[in-house]
């Protein structure tokens, strides 16, 4: 008989295999895209879609049923056609950007506005330390898919560097979009 090593999680006791199988499975063909998921998302220049699969991906959006329960970090997908990306801003968790296909452009950012631009392909990597200004913008002539992670199962809402964002990061949960 096997035995554990290290305790189950609370939510899945009491379940069964075939019940941990399917809450905790969340296939692409499933996913829904969400094209107001952000604040900024509603701006031209910063449209996007994000793909929710484990938790809401920072977007403030906690309740996705269809997500797979967050614990100790976000998955999303997310798709960005060109010419799109995101604004600046920081978060209280580290954000990984993982390129599955296209190229992306990702920037870090001090207080004074010096940027410094990191072009990923596709099976690049870049981490976005807690509290370092950052963002991406789709600078190609393809859409791009790439993973995003927070180091915070449910993350709060971006940090925007623009104030005028900043005061509305949550429109996106009180209103549907117009």
């Amino acid at each position: 008989m096997a035995q554990t090593v290290h305790p189950r999680d609370p939510r899945t006791i009491g379940m069964s295999l075939e019940e941990i199988a399917a809450r905790y499975t969340a296939r692409f063909l499933d996913r829904k895209a969400d094209w107001d998921a952000f604040a900024d998302a509603r701006v031209e220049g910063y449209r996007r879609a994000q793909h929710r699969f484990i938790g809401g991906g920072g977007s403030g959006k906690h309740d996705d049923p269809n997500a797979i329960p967050a614990n100790a970090f976000t998955l999303s997908i997310m798709y960005v056609e060109p010419g799109q990306g995101n604004a600046p801003h920081t978060h209280e968790a580290e954000e990984v950007f993982f390129v599955l296909k296209g190229y992306l452009t990702v920037f870090f950012e001090d207080e004074t506005g010096r940027r410094v631009n990191v072009k990923l392909g596709p099976w690049d990597c870049v981490s976005c330390p807690a509290g370092v200004i950052h963002g991406y913008q789709n600078e190609s002539l393809e859409p791009v898919y790439f993973q995003v992670m927070i180091g915070r199962g449910q993350p709060d809402l971006m940090g925007y560097t623009d104030p005028s964002l900043l005061a509305q990061r949550d429109v996106h949960l009180r209103e549907p979009k117009a």
